[in-house]
């Protein structure tokens, strides 16, 4: 009977709760990462008074989704989402806003490409912080690679640009960019559509680039990006090349903090801890019911985080293409390596950064310096497909003092032609950021898919396909002008 009455009551309560919002929609958003955060933000940035309570709800401790910090030795390291382009005007947007500092990244590394067997291209590397015999060695190194690789480097070059060039489109002003109802319709619109339907070789062999330049130095870049090799889908590959140029930076004290800026300024209330196991369309709005028992009415859902390995029921069930996501093992290790494991004399002629091909040979992607601590002590980040054994460790290094491990499930297994998801699930107001992750997967194309799915939102809350640019002009000082002063001062 009091079990009766109770639901009774949850019933009555959740109609006025509804009706009482009915003008201003209350949006709930699953996720906190980038791509969630960006949504909340740019409904605040861009809406009146059409939005009321925007809700995110989190199922881990902390915000920020795939963009997370790990401590190794009491020192914080990137342990996800690590590097962002010059070009990335959302995020440096995001910097300014929030008054965040950016820490560009270090651009005279050492890098070797290993088979398993040895090096079979090593850069050279300088003991001295002069500037001047820095300039020297990356001009001996110019000459090394030009030499190994020919002109299609300038090649590539051209390649990556053109596609960047084309995704700058993404920042125009809303009287010149559409909104975009559809993952399609917003890659034909940029230009960028075609190169979802054929992998990134096809794509670079008919750029002029030669075998040798494809199958080692960009299949090193996209086995380090992506956890992939060059068959993957041509605007992946292509984002993954323009995550290797010069000007790449990071936020200072980890990306995350974007993420957790975006929400405490944007009027949310967040709910860390508790995971929504089901969303329900009922009679006009949604329902949403998570792991605290709880039930949440919605005028608005937006799903910004991936829904391939989730087990959120939707009622009416939803129809997506299957996909998978690949898998990369992140693993840290405070130590030293084993120069004798890669047939070297001393630890001094290990590269800062290891790249690898594609060959079973080889057990891990990349293994990089992130921290030197002393000349017998660093910190290294470790990239593979699977999880590395303690006695395959052991072989690699010659020194674990401590050692981290992280499973991410990182982005899409891309593969040629690319099917991508809605970005309306349900054809009312079930919004998916993520359907967007099929084209590429980063920072900043999480960031403009939110943007695109606040536009969206508002456009057919109000009936208005081009909203005012006004609004967007009060975010930062001419937001789409692309921050030229912040650009420069990574290249």
């Amino acid at each position: 009977m009091m079990k009766n009455l109770r639901s009774a009551i949850n019933v009555v309560v959740l109609s006025l709760v509804l009706i009482s919002t009915e003008s201003s929609p209350t949006v709930c958003i699953i996720g906190s990462g980038i791509g969630g955060s960006s949504v909340a933000h740019f409904l605040r940035t861009y809406s009146n008074s059409e939005i009321g309570t925007i809700r995110i709800f989190e199922r881990h401790e902390a915000v920020g989704g795939r963009m997370a910090t790990v401590t190794i030795s009491g020192e914080t390291f990137e342990a996800g989402a690590s590097i962002l382009h010059p070009k990335n005007y959302h995020a440096l947007n995001y910097t300014k806003y929030l008054n965040l500092s950016v820490r560009p990244s270090e651009s005279d590394s050492s890098f070797g490409i290993w088979d398993g067997r040895e090096f079979v291209f090593k850069t050279f590397t300088s003991q001295s912080k002069l500037p001047i015999f820095q300039s020297i060695v990356s001009f001996a190194n110019s000459i090394l690679f030009f030499f190994r690789y020919g002109f299609s480097l300038f090649r590539m070059n051209t390649f990556v640009e053109g596609t960047v060039d084309s995704f700058l489109k993404y920042y125009k002003s809303f009287e010149s960019r559409p909104v975009f109802e559809t993952v399609e319709e917003m890659l034909k619109w940029s230009g960028l559509y075609n190169m979802t339907k054929r992998t990134l070789q096809e794509e670079l062999l008919d750029a002029g680039l030669s075998p040798r330049l494809i199958q080692e130095l960009v299949m090193v870049i996209t086995r380090i990006n992506y956890g992939q090799s060059v068959s993957i889908s041509g605007l992946a590959g292509a984002v993954s090349l323009a995550g290797s140029t010069k000007g790449l930076w990071s936020v200072e004290g980890g990306n995350q903090q974007m993420a957790a800026g975006l929400i405490n300024h944007s009027d949310v209330k967040l709910h860390l801890n508790e995971e929504v196991k089901s969303v329900s369309f009922l009679g006009g709005n949604y329902q949403l019911n998570t792991s605290k028992g709880k039930i949440y009415p919605c005028g608005i859902t937006v799903v910004g985080t991936p829904l391939d390995e989730l087990k959120i029921h939707f009622l009416p069930e939803i129809s997506i293409p299957e996909r998978k996501l690949q898998h990369t093992y992140t693993t840290f290790v405070r130590g030293l390596l084993n120069p004798a494991y890669f047939a070297l004399g001393s630890i001094s002629d290990i590269p800062k950064l290891v790249g690898t091909v594609e060959t079973p040979d080889v057990p891990f992607s990349s293994i990089s310096v992130i921290k030197k601590h002393k000349d017998n002590d660093m910190t290294y980040k470790v990239f593979s497909r699977r999880s590395l054994d303690d006695a395959l460790l052991d072989q690699i290094f010659s020194v674990r003092n401590e050692t981290v491990r992280i499973d991410w499930a990182a982005y899409p297994h891309y593969h040629a032609p690319e099917v991508f998801a809605p970005f309306i699930l349900d054809g009312q107001h079930l919004y998916y950021v993520n359907a967007f992750e099929n084209a590429a997967s980063t920072m900043e194309t999480s960031a403009v898919a939110g943007e695109n799915i606040a536009r969206l939102i508002l456009s057919r809350l109000t009936g208005r396909k081009h909203l005012s640019s006004a609004k967007l002009e009060s975010f930062g000082d001419d937001a789409y002008d692309v921050h030229a002063d912040l650009s420069k001062s990574l290249l």
